[in-house]
C-alpha cells in the first residue's frame, strides 16, 4: 500500500471500539417523528464519508477536487493519499466514488488491496441500513423515488464488496494474522454493539440458525429471517458511526457531530418523538 497507515486507520479505529463499555439494553429502536427533509439530510450526512473514502482511495483527492460547492463553506480538507490498488479494485471503487458524487448532487437538488475492502465493508452497509429503515417513514412520492433509488446503488456496492472478500474469506490479513472472515464477523458484531438493537449485521459466515432459510453458513448477504434487508433507525445510525453507541455522543467519523435537525436534536435537545 502507498500509505498503510491511512487504511489500516479504520481497522486499529474499529478493533478498540469493541472494549467500549456501551449500555445494553435496547433503546430508540423504533421509527421516529420527522419531516421527508429532515430525514433526507440525515442520509446526506452518510455519503459525504463513502464519497471520500472511494475518491481518496482512487484518486488520492477528495470531493473538494471534484466538486467543491457541495461542502457549502465546511472546513477545507487535511488532504489524503492514493490506495495501492490492483487494477480491477481500482476500478470498481472508482465508480463508486462517482456514483457517490452523483447522490450527493441528487439529495442537493431534491431536498494493500484486503485492507481497504474491509474499510469499504464498514461503510456502504450502514448507509443501506438507514434507507430500508427510512423509506416506510416517508410521506411524499419525490422523495421515495429519490431514497428508493439511491438505495438500490448502496445496496449494489454492498453486494459486489461482500461478494469480492467472500471469495478470499480465509485470507489472513498482516500484520493481525486475523482471517477476512473474522473481521467482518468483529466488524459486524461491533455494529450490532453500537447499535443496540439487536442482530441487524452479520459477517460473511453466520451460524445455520441465521443462514438462509436456516440451511446455509455462508453469507454472502446480510438479511433477517425472512431474507429481507435489516432496517436501522436514525439513532442506531449515529450511535454506529460515532462509535461511541450513544447518539448523545459524537466520535468516531464525526469527531463534531452530525449535521441535520435530527442529528442536532440527539446531542442538544433530543426532541424527536418516536412513530
Amino acid at each position: 500500500m502507498d500509505t498503510p497507515s491511512f487504511y489500516s486507520a479504520i481497522i486499529l479505529f474499529l478493533l478498540p471500539l469493541q472494549l467500549i463499555a456501551v449500555p445494553s439494553c435496547p433503546r430508540d429502536c423504533e421509527p421516529i417523528d420527522a419531516t421527508d427533509k429532515n430525514r433526507v439530510h440525515f442520509a446526506y450526512n452518510l455519503e459525504f464519508p463513502e464519497t471520500e473514502w472511494f475518491l481518496c482511495g482512487t484518486h488520492g483527492r477528495g470531493l473538494d477536487a471534484f466538486e467543491p460547492e457541495f461542502a457549502k463553506g465546511g472546513p477545507p480538507p487535511i488532504g489524503c493519499k492514493k490506495a495501492n490498488l490492483d487494477h480491477l479494485t481500482h476500478r470498481v471503487m472508482e465508480e463508486f466514488g462517482y456514483q457517490e458524487i452523483g447522490h450527493l448532487r441528487a439529495i442537493r437538488t431534491t431536498v494493500d488491496g484486503i485492507k481497504y475492502l474491509l474499510g469499504t465493508y464498514c461503510i456502504p452497509y450502514v448507509g443501506l441500513n438507514g434507507y430500508v429503515g427510512t423509506i416506510p417513514c416517508l410521506k411524499k412520492f419525490a422523495t421515495k423515488k429519490l431514497v428508493a433509488g439511491l438505495m438500490g446503488v448502496e445496496s449494489g456496492q454492498d453486494a459486489t464488496v461482500r461478494a469480492w472478500l467472500y471469495r478470499i474469506a480465509n485470507y489472513n490479513v498482516e500484520p493481525y494474522n486475523i482471517t477476512v472472515n473474522e473481521f467482518t464477523t468483529r466488524i459486524s458484531e461491533l455494529r450490532n454493539k453500537l447499535g443496540h438493537c439487536g442482530i441487524k449485521d452479520e459477517g460473511l459466515m453466520v451460524p445455520p440458525e441465521l443462514g438462509a432459510e436456516n440451511r446455509t453458513s455462508s453469507n454472502v448477504l446480510s438479511a433477517d429471517y425472512n431474507s429481507l434487508s435489516y432496517p436501522r433507525t436514525p439513532a442506531e445510525i449515529v450511535r454506529i458511526v460515532y462509535g461511541t453507541g450513544d447518539e448523545h455522543k459524537p466520535g468516531g467519523f464525526f469527531p463534531e457531530g452530525a449535521n441535520g435537525r435530527i442529528a442536532r436534536e440527539y446531542l442538544y435537545n433530543d426532541k424527536l418523538k418516536v412513530l
